[in-house]
């Protein structure tokens, strides 16, 4: 019960002219391959590359498996003159030049999605939380739901987008949420709802299956969990772990007390989509709105309050070093406010734009490798 999983999602980058690789090189690919079997993989375009770990009992777990394949996938990169970042938007990546990995649910879904599909140059991470019961898991996502701007807000990666800055801090789902199926969940609360909506959707022949519904957060197909979809591409190793400790503890709390966030309603879900362009728009420095008392509350606050009620779940899972570097991003910043600033001082130093985007990049690459520094 509750064990965790974690996919991330990194960009590929020629490490001379740092733009997002047109395709995948096949040598950095095997290596990486052979390093790591089956836990590494290709995405739909082939800038970008998956690490997935196995299920994990603990968060030290969890920490050991991917910083063993950031480091791998790095060193196996830089023997072919390439990089990767953990990032939600890779700053020189233009979609008119992405090349699509040749697989048949790739193909499906582009000839589906046709240009939209082309510009999903986007990076996220996904954290998978075991819950046996479909029914639990339908309940927990309908209650998890007034979370997901806060989650948003603490891994905010992505504030550049084709060469620009773009003003928000986690432009990737303002471009995701071009897909259809994306965005919050639909406010189900019983299995037999969600059923019905697959059930007529796969009857019609608009989706094959449950696993082309994309949310923020979601009932994976494939394993009994919950799966959180709405957090960019954690650059900071730290950080990933941090959002995913939360999220676990989360979840774990909701489970044995069915009663919190058992009053989401319409409103309520209306005020969650507020709160999430805010995260999408201001990072951590947004003002939020309690989706229950309607009164407004920082990320701070809203932090605190969180933290209070799932003290039991950080103890149970002995988690409370990954938690608390969740504190250190509110004082420090997301990857979000590192890319702008490292990207704001070079362009007042007197740097050109070009040289002033690859300092963020070099940046961002040299972290994504990073080991980090919490201690459980």
């Amino acid at each position: 019960m509750y064990t965790l999983g974690m996919e991330e999602e990194y960009f590929v980058f020629d490490a001379n002219t740092r733009r997002a690789a047109r395709r995948m090189n096949k040598k950095f690919l095997k290596s990486a391959g052979a390093a790591l079997g089956d836990r590494v993989m290709t995405e739909m375009l082939q800038s970008q590359i998956e690490v997935a770990t196995p299920p994990s009992e603990s968060m030290a777990d969890a920490r050991a498996h991917l910083s063993r394949y950031r480091q791998t996938l790095a060193q196996a990169a830089a023997d072919h003159e390439l990089g990767i970042a953990a990032m939600g938007t890779f700053p020189l990546a233009f979609w008119p030049e992405q090349t699509v990995t040749p697989k048949a649910r790739y193909g499906s879904i582009l000839d589906d999605l046709q240009m939209i599909g082309y510009r999903n140059m986007l990076c996220g991470m996904h954290v998978h939380v075991a819950v046996p019961d479909p029914g639990t898991r339908i309940d927990l996502i309908m209650r998890l739901t007034p979370f997901l701007p806060l989650l948003l807000a603490l891994s905010t990666s992505s504030p550049f987008w084709q060469g620009h800055l773009t003003g928000l801090y986690g432009y990737r789902l303002a471009a995701y949420d071009e897909l259809p199926r994306t965005g919050l969940p639909e406010l189900f609360r019983t299995k037999e709802d969600f059923d019905a909506y697959v059930a007529a959707l796969t009857w019609a022949k608009i989706i094959p299956d449950a696993s082309y519904i994309w949310w923020a957060l979601r009932p994976a197909l494939s394993f009994p969990t919950v799966e959180l979809r709405v957090a960019d591409s954690c650059t900071r190793l730290d950080d990933a772990l941090a959002i995913a400790a939360l999220f676990r503890c989360l979840v774990r709390a909701l489970d044995r007390d069915r009663a919190l966030n058992s009053g989401f309603d319409r409103v309520g879900r209306a005020i969650t989509q507020e709160n999430k362009w805010n995260a999408q728009r201001y990072g951590i420095a947004a003002t939020f709105v309690d989706p229950f008392s309607r009164s407004p509350l920082s990320a701070a606050a809203w932090l605190e309050q969180v933290l209070d009620f799932i003290a039991e779940d950080i103890a149970a899972f002995g988690c409370g070093g990954d938690i608390a570097r969740l504190s250190a991003i509110l004082t420090q910043g997301t990857s979000a406010d590192h890319q702008i600033d490292i990207y704001t001082r070079a362009r007042t130093a007197g740097r050109q734009r070009l040289t002033a985007i690859k300092e963020v990049i070099d940046w961002a690459s040299a972290e994504t490798q990073s080991p980090g520094q919490t201690k459980p």
